[in-house]
């Protein structure tokens, strides 16, 4: 029986840097002080963010419906 195994390649060319937001910023709610890292590109902090569901098998989960 032929032995059969997985190879790889290693990965070529440049390597894309994160986007990142310029300037220290803060949290857009009111009388939040956090300081909002420059890879977020949202306006407020976790804790003020919507909450948003992802899709699930195509169906698109609303908080109304939990």
């Amino acid at each position: 029986m032929k032995d059969t195994a997985l190879t790889g390649r290693r990965l070529t060319g440049k390597r894309r840097r994160p986007k990142t937001v310029e300037g220290v910023r803060t949290c857009a709610a009111e009388e939040c002080t956090t300081l909002l890292s420059r890879y977020n590109r949202r306006g407020t902090c976790h804790v003020h963010s919507p909450v948003t569901f992802p899709r699930v098998r195509g169906h698109d989960v609303r908080t109304a419906d939990i």
